[in-house]
């Protein structure tokens, strides 16, 4: 077998793939993630406190449970899943589709959860004043509340990203471990590891996980410093 840079095609394909699925499950969770953590750190209603648990339910479950939920409500016998497969022949279950929804729930208590430090930090009366100057509320968000909260919107996604390509439970549990379709970086580790002489390949995914996690949160620290500079016009 041909081996690129000391990977076999098949570790290729798993890094590809988990790279592919935690990116679409970032990008595609943003924006719920800053409307939930903003309705959750400004707003007053009521189910406020069931919102933040449903939130947060996903830490709290065991991910195969979760899993399971989204196999009886996304699969193409269950109520989401199958009006999505007839309405739109969209399939999630046993497809990367589905992994990244997988990755982007278990991912977004922590998005929201940074999100909502962030715009908590941010003094109400800064916004308020933008309000008595005839600013509504979309605008007075997007010009006074977003550009402030904006390192902890680059904090919130990167711990989503990282968190989607750690995730693992879930993501078995509803799309399987198919190579090169649905078999992400941790489920390739743990099918290495159990054939006899997987290890060294499973040594190698393990190596490029760290990097790809340390790489992110150096980023993430980076940009989230040059942003709050030159928002305090250093």
């Amino acid at each position: 077998m041909n081996e690129t840079f000391g990977l076999t095609p098949q570790e290729w394909q798993a890094v590809a793939l988990s790279l592919k699925v935690s990116l679409w499950a970032t990008m595609l969770s943003l924006p719920f993630g800053i409307m939930v953590a903003y309705l959750l750190a400004r707003g007053q209603f009521w189910g406020k406190q069931l919102l933040n648990g449903l939130v947060h339910l996903p830490l709290i479950l065991p991910p195969v449970v979760t899993g399971y939920l989204l196999l009886a409500g996304f699969g193409r016998r269950g109520p989401i899943g199958g009006f999505l497969d007839d309405c739109c022949g969209i399939v999630l279950a046993f497809r990367w589709t589905g992994a990244a929804l997988a990755a982007a729930i278990m991912a977004f208590p922590l998005m929201v959860r940074a999100i909502r430090l962030a715009i908590e930090a941010v003094d109400p009366r800064l916004e308020q004043v933008a309000g008595t100057l005839g600013a509504n509320r979309v605008w007075v968000f997007l010009t006074v509340t977003l550009p402030l909260i904006l390192p902890g919107i680059i904090a919130g996604a990167i711990l989503a990203f990282a968190k989607a390509m750690g995730e693992f439970g879930a993501t078995i549990t509803f799309v399987s471990n198919i190579p090169g379709q649905t078999q992400t970086l941790p489920s390739a580790i743990y099918s290495f590891l159990q054939v006899p002489g997987g290890e060294a390949s499973a040594l190698r995914l393990v190596a490029i996980a760290v990097a790809i996690a340390m790489i992110a949160l150096l980023l993430s620290e980076w940009v989230s410093r040059a942003i709050a500079k030159r928002i305090a016009g250093t």
